[in-house]
């Protein structure tokens, strides 16, 4: 029998199942209703607020930087060019700007900061003792290098006059810094597998040294009425006097203090609600379908999943071919690879891969449960999903294609708009971002369509109702991407991406991954509307508590202020809370889908269920454990921008995201798919399974996580700049740390993503065959 539909009041002799199947079946409290409007309502209003202290707390870029004598040195449209120049090069898929970008290149305003420091230290040397500063004694070397802060971090800037005055040393510096570069992108084996000259005119050196020059005076100069730097002293660098601030300490410190608070309150909570299980006692009826009686489009949301197999192994094989670039940029087994496939590309795709078919994977899941939310195949509806999939492969196709051509440079003054942005996650042309757009509001249009049934039904209106909402989050908080331009002050930017990168990802992809996963344990008559229902709402209240406000914590070296360090360090330690809740409940979701009977819907979808738990693990590990690690603002201080962020960013958007898109495949294959099939194809699936878990422990066990600590030891030791820069990455001990990863890709390539395209081809044609 249905938990939901008991109705008898418990006496005092009846048992604690029969206590909890009646507290099942009375309706949920409006209280989490109030708690979850409160939860977004307070977070968005904060968010908010942070977002608009960017345009105030950016720091300026002067209308004309010039040097003691008042000759003009750059502009501020010098800056903004030199900004655009970075991206259509797709540098930010080399490099880093304070601390955002990729990872075989330097950080570009880092390098720049220090050779400014070294610069100094020169001059000042030859004016006091007329010779260099490494022909001085320790005592020497000592006192000029303890001037050299004390003359960068003096802000010389008017801003009556919005003019940046240099002094002798840093005007030289600037002068030197075109030549610098020329040599970076002279050769791949320089700059991490880049074109050879990728950028080597003298304007377009230029343009590129006052960008990075400007960004580098942000980050020394104090803001005004303060003792921190715009970029709250990042870089590390104690040449130039930048070191961590107070606040940094300060604020890590009670961001434990929120979240061991946090922890306790949700444990206590829980504790006093022992029913708020991912089971029920009493199963409710499972209502999946057979594969005789899947529907049309069902049916044909088969090829949306050999899609995601096609794209996920190319995601994969891409991936192999940036970590070859890693450990050795310079030749790819006599074969000079940059002449077609430069790292720059090679990243971007990687990126956009990984989100195309993330997303595939998740619309088809979409789909599918809406149909069987709906109960009935609606006229046209197998159409429309057929149109979808033309307009999802076109943005797809289209835009990877666009992408390559605007870094081969075949429309430059057009690449904004048709071929690479340029910013990192969100590189596509602005054009296909529109496309995206309008695409994933029709998906949410036929989605809602095949939904609409089960909102007439009082029993499944509420939790359909919350599939909808989840669905329409999508694409409506994907419009801040469209919200700037190559121009836009990178503070302001910065801000914007993280709107897409954390929250629409992190936040609005989490609920919907959710609600989905409640969705299919409903269908498979795991768990009760209700408890369903609960499961998501409490999810909602956890990730949102933190999650909002959190998404600052990728804004504390972007330009904004403590302001921002300090809420967000707080809240995005709550982040861990719900990963917490959800290992410590690990083992009902285990326990509910092991104890079944042959034949029965839990052994059907066995495979689904295992991705599903893989999403839990990688969850706490990836998202909580490694998430936590770089989050709090003193670690993520030294660490931003080292192989610790890829090493969290494989854990927790492959292993999260990447496997429950795969679970939602699994679970359409499987629909689609009779016994005796579906058994002559489940060990490829069985294979991918584990060869994707293991190959990802192996990728972050023996690469990632090694690789990352040996630069945090690095930038604590000899400065970020320096953790960084070629000398170290390029070094014998990086080097064999980059090659230590290819095991790890080999085992995820060819046992996880080519047996489960293999699988999805294989459930195609059997489906077409049988049609």
């Amino acid at each position: 029998m249905n938990a939901d539909s008991h109705s008898s009041t418990p006496g005092p002799n009846q048992s604690e199942e029969t206590i909890k199947q009646v507290s099942n079946s009375k309706p949920l409290s409006n209280w989490w209703k109030i708690l979850i409007a409160f939860v977004m309502v307070y977070g968005f209003t904060m968010l908010i607020i942070i977002t608009c202290k960017a345009y105030d707390d950016k720091p300026p870029i002067p209308a004309q930087v010039v040097d003691e004598n008042g000759n003009t040195l750059f502009t501020k449209e010098d800056v903004q060019k030199g900004q655009e120049l970075f991206l259509r090069n797709g540098l930010m898929d080399n490099g880093t700007v304070w601390g955002h970008g990729a990872y075989l290149g330097p950080d570009f305003p880092a390098l720049t900061l220090n050779r400014m420091g070294k610069t100094t230290q020169n001059m000042l040397s030859e004016k006091a003792y007329n010779k260099p500063f490494t022909e001085l004694n320790s005592s020497e070397q000592a006192l000029i290098t303890s001037q050299v802060p004390s003359i960068l971090k003096e802000n010389r800037y008017d801003p009556k006059s919005d003019t940046l005055t240099f002094t002798p040393y840093e005007a030289v510096a600037f002068k030197d810094e075109p030549a610098h570069w020329k040599e970076y992108f002279r050769t791949p084996v320089n700059n991490g597998g880049l074109k050879a000259n990728l950028i080597e005119t003298d304007k377009d050196l230029h343009l590129l040294s006052s960008y990075f020059t400007w960004a580098a005076w942000a980050s020394v100069v104090p803001r005004p009425g303060e003792d921190y730097s715009y970029t709250n002293n990042f870089p590390y660098d104690n040449l130039v006097g930048n070191l961590p601030h107070a606040g940094a300490y300060v604020w890590s410190v009670a961001s434990v203090i929120f979240l061991l608070g946090g922890i306790g309150l949700i444990l206590f909570i829980l504790g006093k609600n022992p029913d708020w299980e991912w089971h029920s006692n009493t199963l409710a009826k499972p209502q999946t379908i057979t594969p005789s009686q899947i529907s049309p489009s069902q049916g044909s949301l088969i090829k949306f999943v050999v899609v995601v197999g096609i794209l996920f192994l190319a995601q994969t094989l891409v991936g192999g071919g940036i970590a070859h670039y890693q450990a050795d940029p310079g030749d790819f087994y006599g074969f000079d690879l940059t002449l077609i496939f430069p790292s720059s590309l090679l990243r971007t795709w990687h990126l956009q891969l990984a989100i195309f078919w993330i997303a595939t994977g998740f619309a088809a899941g979409g789909l599918f449960l809406a149909r069987m939310l709906g109960g009935i195949e609606f006229k046209g509806q197998r159409l429309l999903t057929n149109i979808l999939f033309i307009a999802f492969a076109i943005v797809i196709f289209g835009s990877l294609l666009s992408e390559w051509a605007g870094l081969s440079r075949w429309w430059q003054d057009a690449s904004f708009w048709l071929g690479s942005q340029g910013w990192e996650y969100l590189e596509l042309g602005r054009i296909w971002q529109y496309l995206l757009i309008v695409g994933l509001l029709a998906w949410f249009v036929v989605v809602a369509r095949a939904s609409k049934p089960a909102l007439q039904n009082r029993e499944t209106r509420p939790l359909t109702r919350m599939f909808l909402v989840a669905a329409f989050a999508i694409p409506f908080f994907y419009l801040p991407a469209i919200f700037f331009t190559g121009q836009t002050h990178y503070t302001v930017v910065d801000t914007w991406r993280f709107w897409i990168i954390h929250l629409w990802v992190e936040g609005f992809f989490e609920l919907f991954a959710t609600t989905m996963v409640a969705l299919i344990f409903v269908e498979l008559g795991l768990i009760s509307r209700k408890i369903g229902l609960r499961i998501i709402y409490l999810d909602a209240i956890l990730i949102f508590m933190g999650g909002i406000i959190g998404t600052g914590h990728h804004w504390y070296f972007s330009g904004q202020s403590q302001f921002n360090m300090a809420l967000s360090g707080c809240f995005s330690a709550l982040e861990v809370v719900p990963l917490v809740i959800l290992c410590m409940q690990g083992y009902s979701f285990i326990k509910t889908a092991d104890n079944s009977q042959e034949g029965s819907s839990v052994v059907k979808f066995k495979w689904t269920l295992r991705y599903l738990m893989a999403v839990g693990f990688w969850n706490f590990l990836g998202a909580g454990v490694f998430g936590f690690l770089i989050n709090m603002p003193i670690v993520s201080y030294f660490e931003i921008g080292t192989y610790l962020t890829p090493n969290h960013g494989h854990a927790a958007m492959f292993g999260v995201f990447g496997f429950l898109a795969l679970g939602l495949c699994t679970f359409v294959l499987r629909e689609a798919c009779d016994d005796t099939f579906w058994h002559k194809i489940e060990k490829y699936i069985a294979t991918a399974f584990w060869g994707l878990n293991i190959g990802l422990l192996m990728m972050i066990v023996c690469s990632l996580l090694p690789g990352g600590f040996a630069q945090i030891w690095d930038a604590i030791n000899n400065g970020y700049w320096h953790a960084r820069s070629s000398e170290f990455t390029r070094s014998e001990m990086m080097s064999l740390i980059g090659w230590l990863r290819m095991p790890g890709d080999l085992v995820f390539i060819i046992f996880g993503a080519i047996p489960f395209l293999f699988a999805s081809v294989r459930v195609f044609f059997h489906y077409m065959k049988k049609k």
